[in-house]
């Protein structure tokens, strides 16, 4: 079942069978991230309100939770940074009143030196916040930023987080070749961790393709000796591999596969025949992929997904 705020539930590599719920329209972000697997930032901004309507996002969740499918976690994520919507304070004390299931939030971390971010976020079970850098000049290149926004802003937010913060943090540190992984960069990012304390640190690198090309993804020998330098509470995110339920599975990878044998299909192709949120497709074309059936060309500076 889509609806027009929800997706899933999906796969995910660190929150097994997600719902995600989608706050924020494409892509209205902080950040327009060299890695990001959504594109372009075509909106950039830090003003917060009520960018869908919360009655209506809250409406829908509670259809997808009577439902009764499998999900491990309601996950506010989606198509940009979730804690721009004023509302999702309430909606996480809402859907906290009505369901067990855990709620995760996503966030590019650019919010959280705001007070009132920090208090709405604290009734979440985990926040899994993203530092990539510690310096301003590698900041801007990787996450290039608002202007209002540094990296010490984001740095400190954190660390006051955590202090008022009773649940857990996972937070992701996105690893890009020649750009951040330099043991030095390294190093210092591994300082700052100390103050932040998250319960786990998630190693990342780039395993879809970027919004911009030179964002290139480490090995998994160079992510190894990044977890080693960040000891035992770092972990690489390897793909997510548990099985799928049967419709997720067999309808909708016969329809994407069917696509691809008639021609390349884009991403947006794939979201306009399905009617699936983006980062659902993304979900499938990450599995096709695992499994060796799909591959990824460019053409005339578009991405286009084929038949292996």
């Amino acid at each position: 079942m889509e609806t027009n705020y929800t997706y899933g539930p999906v796969p995910s590599r660190r929150l097994r069978f997600s719902l995600g719920i989608d706050l924020i329209p494409f892509k209205y972000c902080s950040f327009d991230c060299i890695y990001c697997q959504l594109g372009k930032t075509t909106n950039k901004t830090i003003v917060r309100k009520e960018y869908f309507p919360t009655q209506k996002i809250l409406k829908d969740v509670k259809a997808i939770i009577k439902k009764g499918d499998n999900i491990d976690y309601l996950t506010f994520s989606g198509s940009g940074e979730p804690t721009l919507h004023s509302g999702i304070g309430y909606l996480i004390s809402e859907l906290k009143k009505i369901t067990k299931i855990p709620v995760a939030v996503l966030t590019n971390s650019s919010l959280l030196f705001i007070p009132a971010v920090q208090e709405e976020l604290s009734n979440a079970d985990v926040v899994l916040p993203t530092l990539c850098a510690v310096s301003q000049e590698i900041f801007n290149k990787i996450n290039r930023p608002i202007p209002d926004v540094t990296i010490e802003k984001i740095i400190h937010g954190l660390i006051n987080f955590r202090k008022i913060y009773k649940g857990k943090i996972w937070l992701e540190v996105m690893l890009i070749k020649g750009i951040n992984d330099e043991p030095h960069n390294i190093n210092k990012l591994k300082e700052i961790v100390k103050k932040i304390a998250p319960d786990k640190i998630h190693l990342n690198t780039v395993v879809r393709p970027p919004s911009e090309k030179y964002a290139l993804p480490l090995s998994i020998e160079e992510l190894q000796r990044v977890e080693n330098i960040f000891g035992d509470n770092a972990e690489i995110i390897a793909s997510f591999k548990a099985e799928r339920e049967p419709a997720y599975l067999i309808d909708t990878e016969k329809i994407i596969l069917n696509m691809m044998q008639r021609r390349p299909i884009t991403l947006e192709d794939i979201c306009s025949v399905t009617g699936l949120h983006r980062n659902e497709v993304l979900k499938y074309l990450d599995q096709l992929h695992q499994a060796k059936k799909v591959k990824l060309t460019e053409h005339d500076n578009r991405d286009y997904y084929e038949i292996l």
